[in-house]
């Protein structure tokens, strides 16, 4: 477990917010993050974060569904008990699609929630933290991590304020 202290810049409008986002950007300080009570539009571009790969994920999950619902049809009508039924041929794809559908749904969104999750990190956790608890009624946390030595707080205790923050706040939290 580890200790890491951030500064926290607090904001209550979000126009403020997105330009304060690229000043800070501008003037060469990393973002750790930005908590915020409902999702805001463009600040995944002005933060820098890249496009999500998980459609890319979402495709094999339901490639990977796919096959298998053709491969378990084909094999249990085909192979293992083939049966004539109403003079149908033992392997007849269109009769397949019902089936295959919702077995691409079912892989795909499976697949995805887990993936998200891992990726996330949501696990199951006894204590959760919580950087600013505002961050999910009204106003909206910009998080910047202090690196010891590195990071001159002053001077980016100044650069928070005069980029719109109402409050500049120390925290630290325990990972």
């Amino acid at each position: 477990m580890t200790n890491k202290k951030y500064i926290l810049g607090v904001y209550e409008d979000e126009d403020v917010l997105l330009h304060a986002i690229e000043n800070i950007r501008a003037a060469g300080t990393k973002i750790y993050t930005v908590f915020s009570p409902y999702p805001v539009h463009g600040i995944d571009d002005a933060l820098g974060i890249e496009r999500s790969r998980l459609p890319i994920a979402a495709f094999l999950y339901g490639l990977t569904g796919l096959a298998f619902a053709l491969w378990m049809q084909i094999y249990m009508l085909g192979f293992d008990w083939p049966m004539i039924i109403g003079g149908k041929p033992h392997i007849a794809l269109p009769a397949f699609i019902p089936v295959s559908f919702e077995l691409t749904v079912l892989f795909t969104a499976h697949g995805m929630v887990i993936t998200f999750l891992i990726i996330s990190g949501l696990y199951p956790k006894l204590k959760v933290p919580v950087m600013d608890v505002r961050s999910t009624d009204d106003k909206f946390i910009m998080a910047i991590e202090v690196k010891e030595g590195v990071t001159d707080v002053n001077q980016l205790n100044t650069l928070l304020r005069n980029n719109g923050a109402i409050e500049v706040n120390e925290k630290e939290v325990t990972k």
